[in-house]
């Protein structure tokens, strides 16, 4: 019995002793690439892994006079200021609803204009109108604001337009619900449609031009082309980055929303989401236990999303997975 015991135990030391001595030896063949990942690493820990400590204020009543460790616990009722309020619902359907139209909405427009860009011919003009494309995404959502006001402003291009049709007055538009769904919808996908957009091309162009060339000499049309070569290649970067696009489901667009709407009360109804809502009662009670509830929330269901819907895709089509 000894005998297998130390056995065992020499047999691991020497699989330790021996993994250590691939490790070293594997570090100093390839030491450059991993000098070249090591201001990545660094910056994961610091301002990646190192700031999870701090959700432990979800669930503190926290003061910055007694700090982390000194402030009261008080469990799970932070997070009762997203479930128990009055408005948990509405902030609850406007950030879910938005989040599936802008999937939807952006990822069809992304992948057509992928394809009419991949069958331009000339392919500097392709390049010039990557370039405008791209550039709506590098914005700020308060220059993006102040653009949309510039259109729909009391003085703006709108108005100014129904006033020289023959309206009399100024509509408020800042105020009326009906147009800001499709407005803010319309809003992000011109902001983020090119950029998105720039990664499906750069996936067109390794697809190999023998496939393409072998439909050209079957009588295949482009269309044809576009269905039954192009989308095919592209379904795996497409289903992963809506598995990417689920982790944020829960997640509202914090410029859009509260930006480029002016915060206007009169809109809550259809523009308030949970970032917006969590911020306004950040500053009006300043817990900052129960942003960071929030916060915590957020990124818990993301997570859980993100698991789901890769589970679903394996069980689909293993190789279109994530993990």
């Amino acid at each position: 019995m000894r005998l297998c015991v130390w056995g065992a135990a020499a047999s691991m030391k020497k699989e330790r002793g021996g993994l250590a001595h691939r490790l070293a030896v594997g570090f100093r063949k390839q030491w450059r690439l991993h000098m070249l990942a090591l201001p990545v690493l660094v910056y994961l820990l610091f301002f990646s892994y190192a700031p999870m400590f701090g959700v432990v204020l979800a669930f503190e009543k926290y003061s910055v006079t007694k700090g982390f460790f000194g402030s009261e616990w008080v469990g799970f009722k932070n997070f009762e200021f997203l479930f128990a309020t009055t408005d948990a619902w509405r902030i609850t359907r406007n950030t879910v609803l938005y989040n599936i139209a802008f999937i939807i909405l952006n990822t069809t427009l992304s992948v057509l204009l992928a394809l009419v860009l991949n069958e331009m011919y000339l392919r500097q003009l392709s390049k010039v109108i990557q370039t405008m494309m791209i550039m709506p995404y590098f914005l700020s959502m308060s220059v993006v604001a102040i653009i949309v006001y510039a259109f729909i402003g009391p003085n703006g291009v709108v108005n100014s337009i129904l006033k020289a049709s023959g309206q009399r007055g100024t509509t408020n538009w800042y105020i009326y619900k009906p147009l800001w769904p499709f407005l803010l919808v319309f809003v992000n996908a011109w902001k983020g449609v090119g950029y998105t957009a720039i990664v499906y091309v750069a996936s067109i162009s390794g697809i190999s031009q023998e496939y393409y060339e072998a439909a050209v000499l079957d009588g295949a049309t482009k269309l044809q082309q576009a269905r039954h070569i192009t989308l095919p290649h592209l379904r795996h970067i497409i289903v992963i980055m809506l598995i990417l696009s689920m982790g944020g489901m829960f997640r509202g667009d914090m410029g859009l929303s509260y930006n480029v709407t002016q915060n206007s009360g009169a809109l809550y109804e259809v523009t308030d989401v949970i970032d917006t809502y969590v911020y306004r009662a950040l500053k009006t009670l300043g817990n900052t236990g129960m942003s960071t509830a929030a916060g915590l929330y957020q990124s818990a269901v993301g997570f859980v999303m993100i698991l789901i819907s890769n589970r679903i895709v394996r069980r689909v089509e293993e190789e279109s997975a994530l993990f």
